[in-house]
């Protein structure tokens, strides 16, 4: 019998087809010292009016993105079933452990929620939810929307995200839902370990999938918030949920999002050792190939000199390493491109 098949040990009294607002809890069995019979609660509220597509938006797979923790919570408790046609799954904090300790892994497991899709119901904390989440949350949804920020890893520049489809229908229309979000940028990108997470997840599914990194370094990114808030509704009004027509005007004067690229593996550059790492560069700076990228210091070591780094690819800073001290192999800057469709000599 696959895993897939296997009844998950989450429960919940949410009814996804009643119609109307619906607010509670998934409960997922976690035994301890204390507590032989504990259960761990995420919250989940569920709109629902007639028919009409089903969109699913997540926030806190990682619990130092706090983003989409705030614009789902506030979308949840605001949202009037009477302006929706279809359905409105709202999960603000998906993994709470993980949101309350204030972390990208779960306390309970040490696990990353994001590498542990499509999940086992019999195994630890993370992989019994991504188990449930794939088995039983994403088979309601056609479009999914994740809402993520580099958390304390980097910051990043505004933008959706999706990976590259080679369903030029799918791609076509998840670059359509990523315009109409109205972040920034929306980056298309090839990345380094894809395939355990939950937009691979979605993906496989066949359903529409659209990821976000709206800030990070650790803090709450006031601009993020309000492109998240304004995005979510976006989403919305483009899939015929709620009535009106995206927003998608930026605080720069362009009238939409930008579309670019991160392709190439020499797009990444990572620190060949450990040290306290010095950026050179901002998210959204332009810098050209063989520009310097930074330097990693040896502070304990007094008469070492710093290695220097550079970038591999000319183009825009998407992402800008987090914590100063770096271990090697630690990914230190993205840099992203325009986008252009692929050709055979790429």
């Amino acid at each position: 019998m696959s895993e897939a098949s296997v009844k998950s040990r989450i429960t919940t009294d949410i009814d996804f087809d009643r119609e109307g607002r619906q607010a509670s809890y998934l409960r997922a069995p976690l035994s301890r010292n204390t507590s032989g019979w504990g259960t761990i609660e995420i919250p989940i509220v569920v709109v629902k009016n007639g028919s009409g597509p089903t969109v699913l938006l997540t926030g806190g797979i990682h619990g130092d993105e706090y983003e989409g923790q705030i614009s789902i919570s506030r979308l949840a408790a605001s949202l009037d079933p009477a302006d929706v046609s279809g359905r409105v799954i709202m999960m603000p904090a998906v993994n709470i452990p993980a949101v309350m300790a204030d972390k990208r892994l779960s306390p309970i497991d040490d696990r990353d929620l994001n590498r542990c899709f499509p999940g086992n119901p019999r195994g630890t904390f993370s992989e019994m939810l991504a188990h449930f989440m794939d088995g039983v949350v994403l088979p309601h949804a056609d479009i999914s929307v994740d809402v993520h920020t580099a958390g304390h890893s980097f910051d990043s520049a505004l933008s959706t995200n999706m990976h590259y489809l080679p369903d030029e229908a799918m791609r076509g229309r998840t670059m359509a839902a990523a315009g109409a979000f109205g972040a920034p940028y929306n980056v298309v990108f090839w990345g380094v370990d894809e395939g355990a997470t939950f937009t691979s997840c979605v993906e496989r599914r066949g359903i529409l999938s659209l990821g976000t990194e709206l800030g990070g370094w650790g803090r709450v990114n006031v601009e993020g918030v309000r492109i998240a808030e304004r995005g979510l509704r976006n989403v919305l009004r483009h899939a015929g949920v709620l009535a009106g027509e995206p927003e998608t005007a930026q605080r720069d004067g362009s009238a939409a999002t930008r579309h670019m690229m991160v392709r190439h593996q020499d797009s990444f550059s990572f620190a060949p050792t450990a040290g306290v790492f010095e950026p050179r560069h901002m998210v959204g700076d332009a810098v050209e190939a063989g520009e310097t990228a930074g330097f990693i210091h040896f502070v304990e070591d007094v008469d070492r000199p710093p290695i220097e780094l550079r970038y591999k690819r000319s183009g825009l800073i998407w992402m800008s390493a987090g914590p100063g001290r770096a271990a090697r192999g630690d990914c230190v800057a993205v840099v992203m491109t325009d986008y252009a469709e692929p050709t055979d000599s790429d």
